[in-house]
C-alpha cells in the first residue's frame, strides 16, 4: 500500500484532534455544568435533527418540490403521524407508514 507522508500526517492529526475534542471535558479537574439555555436548547435537538433528515425526503425529489399528490411518501408519512399520535409508538408508526408506502409504491408504481 502506497501511503505518503502528507496523508500520513493528516491522519494523524486528525486524531490527534479528534481524542482531545472529545476528552477536553474529562479532562478539566473541576466539575462543571451547561448553563440553563444550552440545557433547553439540547431537549429540542434531537426533533429538530430528525425534521431536517425526514422532511426533505418526504417533499422532496431529486432535489425539487414534488409536483404532485401522486407519491406515496406523502400518505406513509400522514399514516405513520396519525399512527404516532394514535398510540405514541415507534414500531407501530413504522409498520402503518410501510403498510401505506409498499402497495402504493411496488402496486401502483408511486
Amino acid at each position: 500500500m502506497d501511503i505518503d507522508l502528507y496523508t500520513f500526517a493528516v491522519i494523524v492529526g486528525l486524531a490527534c484532534v479528534t481524542v482531545v475534542a472529545r476528552s477536553f471535558f474529562m479532562i478539566s479537574k473541576s466539575s462543571w455544568s451547561l448553563p440553563h439555555w444550552a440545557e433547553r436548547g439540547l431537549q429540542y435537538a434531537p426533533i429538530a435533527a430528525l425534521a431536517a433528515v425526514v422532511v426533505p425526503e418526504v417533499v422532496m425529489t431529486q432535489g425539487h418540490l414534488i409536483s404532485t399528490l401522486q407519491d406515496a411518501r406523502i400518505y406513509a408519512a400522514l399514516v405513520g403521524a396519525v399512527a404516532y399520535f394514535w398510540r405514541h409508538n415507534v414500531l407501530i408508526t413504522i409498520l402503518a407508514g410501510m403498510a401505506v408506502y409498499l402497495p402504493l409504491h411496488l402496486g401502483l408504481g408511486w
